[in-house]
């Protein structure tokens, strides 16, 4: 399979994508999604964050199944990555991230996905790194609610190593709430941001 990515992806790039290691800090709608994308590109270790167990009301946004309810998110995603990437080493953390813990849970992370449903835990992790690990990339999300156009879904630099995606504007109380390809198309502009820092193509 690995061969196979090369000849998609080429050699040298496809080197950058096995050699890296990513967090992903929450798999959720945004989460678990940016796992998938990132496992099918190759990328060499994915360090799975979250506490949480898979309910019945995350099935039309998150990658997990109906034989999946009522297990560990971190267990379920792991199952299903283990399927769709066999080659993608996995580092299982099932547990809440906080800033006592958070230093030790993303030591090995060359960039960090913050993925989060909870306004104050993505302020916390965000401030967290910047002010921490300033040798990190970071690539949030802010705002995918609703039925918007998906062309408001953007990527925004914001710092040095610090990536934005989303319309930055929605917000889950808005009205209709999170809709599976909304929050998809997110989860893609994180793992595509990714992929580009790897390539070394980062936006400006």
């Amino acid at each position: 399979m690995l061969k196979a990515l090369e000849e998609r992806h080429g050699r040298e790039l496809q080197r950058k994508f096995t050699s890296a290691v990513v967090a992903v800090c929450g798999l959720g709608g945004l989460g678990s999604n940016i796992a998938a994308s990132l496992a099918r590109a190759g990328i060499g270790r994915l360090i799975l964050i979250d506490f949480d167990r898979v309910e019945l009301s995350n099935l039309h946004r998150q990658q997990y199944k109906v034989s999946q309810i009522g297990r560990y998110k971190t267990e379920a995603m792991a199952e299903n990555l283990k399927e769709i990437a066999p080659y993608t080493e996995l580092g299982i953390h099932t547990a809440r991230i906080t800033e006592s813990n958070a230093a030790e849970l993303l030591k090995n992370a060359d960039i960090i996905c913050e993925a989060f449903d909870n306004a104050e835990c993505k302020a916390m992790l965000v401030n967290l790194v910047l002010e921490t690990m300033p040798e990190k990339y970071l690539v949030a999300a802010s705002g995918m609610a609703g039925l918007g156009s998906a062309n408001d879904i953007k990527t925004r630099r914001v710092a040095k190593r610090f990536y934005l995606c989303g319309d930055e504007v929605s917000s889950v109380g808005d009205g209709i709430g999170l809709v599976s390809p909304r929050v998809m198309l997110c989860a893609a502009h994180q793992a595509q941001m990714v992929l580009r820092i790897l390539a070394g193509e980062p936006e400006e």
